[in-house]
């Protein structure tokens, strides 16, 4: 969330539709399939693999430091890539473009191993120098993953997750589809999160609250009024469940026949987001 020119290249697979078989699978199975891949990247678990797999493994336990830098972002990663592929399963993605929502879940602020404490975890307001080191973390961490040929579709995640459908965001000023579609996805999980939890400079916020302020936002100008709407219908009817996704088998399955069904719902709406992308 975001605090008070590169071209869009628009990286392959956004138009793509899911495949029924793809579709037909149960899509919590893909998180767990990502989220064990993730662990044991992070964990060294795949020795003997090659090289840039080390390479990867060491960006993502990076980008987990960066989140326990500070304890009220505990979990934060694996929060937004739930929702991020929950809301790409709901507008129609296809699955190389739900492992680069959960990917770029885990590496979106990498970026930020390079901001100061001072700024990181000041309270108040960041003056205009500090708003310059801020904003520089989406372009640091693209700069970092950039040499992994692996992490190419998560890029566009990492640098553009802070850009505004207006025009007024960072750090290319891209404006409505400039914006890769998988960043404008991502950036609403985000938001939501960083609502919801605790910061430095804020409360948590009830979710109903939370809602509100991005509502507010979007009638300014500032989010995808489309995938907006997708997050609301989302959220009524799969984000509000979550907090039971590990503890409940039974209401992940419920959450994925809501999932389908909500994708079904809104295919319409889906089709023509992804046509605009």
């Amino acid at each position: 969330m975001e605090r008070l020119m590169r071209k869009n290249t628009n990286r392959g697979g956004y138009r793509k539709r899911a495949s029924k078989a793809e579709m037909d699978g149960t899509w919590h199975d893909l998180l767990r399939t990502c989220s064990e891949r993730t662990e044991s990247l992070r964990t060294g678990g795949e020795g003997g693999e090659a090289t840039m797999d080390e390479t990867e493994a060491i960006l993502f336990s990076l980008a987990k430091a960066v989140e326990q830098r500070d304890a009220q972002t505990a979990g934060h990663c694996e929060r937004l890539a739930f929702i991020s592929v929950a809301l790409g399963v709901a507008i129609g993605l296809e699955r190389e473009s739900l492992v680069a929502l959960y990917r770029g879940g885990y590496l979106h602020d990498v970026g930020k191993v390079g901001i100061p404490d001072s700024i990181l975890f000041k309270p108040g307001a960041l003056n205009s120098e500090e708003w310059v080191v801020m904003r520089s973390h989406p372009a640091r961490g693209e700069e970092i993953c950039r040499p992994l040929q692996s992490l190419e579709p998560v890029l566009p995640i990492i640098r553009h997750h802070h850009e505004r459908w207006d025009g007024s965001g960072y750090p290319d000023g891209l404006r409505q589809e400039q914006i890769p579609l998988l960043a404008r996805i991502l950036q609403m999980a985000d938001i939501y999160d960083a609502l919801t939890s605790p910061r430095p400079y804020k409360p948590a916020y009830l979710p109903a609250r939370a809602l509100e302020l991005m509502a507010d936002e979007t009638a300014r100008g500032w989010r995808d009024p489309r995938i907006f709407k997708l997050f609301a219908r989302l959220h009524r009817d799969i984000i509000a469940k979550m907090t039971n996704f590990d503890a409940d088998e039974r209401n992940v399955e419920s959450m994925t026949r809501s999932l389908l069904n909500l994708r079904k719902a809104l295919s319409s709406e889906s089709r023509e987001l992804v046509k605009a992308s």
